[in-house]
């Protein structure tokens, strides 16, 4: 994985933030160049008008590309403190170009939107070797309060459904489970506790702001202050 690949992955452009980083207005795109390690390199940060990202780093010593940077085989300390030093500037323009996308479903990226917002918690994704199952913790005690997951309808409907969608699981007042079950979306748990746990199919099918309150209700059930 490049540098590239690593940082923007998740991440889409701001097209109007580009231009006030720093970013030319091209043909099909934005280009950025800048001078890095105290001139001794040079970046060169092409995105496309699709959203496309691109980087290149020159050793201005020789005017060559620096191809060492993307190679595995090359893990000298110098050419490990060019990347920390490349990395740093592509998280920089990440961070005051681009908004995050963690999943694939618009209404599961408005959802982490809204988490980030009312409780300052982003998804981590603790499963080794699998980086689309995302985690959302309290942030005193680390304790789930959501979890979602990329799975096939047939796993929550058990009807054959091959159609991907994302699925969050939440935690609610066992009593009220068989009047959730019953709104459109809302689901006996999917790999957890029917008794104590809910999930919700993030397709559009229930409302952002109905999402919202079976959110707020798991964070208070999941809340060691509530206790």
């Amino acid at each position: 994985m490049t540098a590239v690949e690593k940082v923007f992955g998740r991440r889409r452009f701001i097209q109007e933030r580009l231009t006030h980083y720093g970013f030319a207005k091209t043909e099909d795109g934005y280009v950025y160049n800048t001078d890095f390690m105290d001139g001794d390199f040079s970046a060169v940060i092409t995105v496309s008008d699709s959203g496309e990202v691109r980087g290149k780093v020159v050793d201005n010593m020789n005017g060559e590309e620096y191809y060492q940077l993307n190679s595995d085989g090359f893990q000298g300390a110098y050419v490990n403190t060019v990347r920390a030093a490349y990395e740093e500037l592509l998280l920089d323009i990440a961070e005051n170009c681009c908004y995050c996308v963690y999943f694939a479903s618009g209404q599961a990226n408005r959802t982490v939107a809204h988490v980030f917002d009312k409780y300052g918690v982003q998804p981590d994704f603790p499963f080794p070797d699998d980086d689309i199952t995302g985690v959302l913790r309290h942030k005193d005690t680390a304790k789930w309060f959501a979890i979602i997951m990329p799975v096939k309808m047939k796993t929550v409907l058990k009807n054959g459904d091959e159609t991907p969608v994302d699925v969050m699981n939440l935690k609610a007042e066992p009593g009220m489970i068989p009047e959730l079950i019953k709104k459109p979306g809302v689901y006996p748990a999917y790999h957890m506790n029917h008794k104590m746990w809910i999930s919700v199919m993030l397709n559009d099918a229930l409302s952002d702001g109905d999402v919202a309150e079976l959110i707020s209700e798991s964070f208070r059930l999941t809340d060691k202050k509530r206790k």
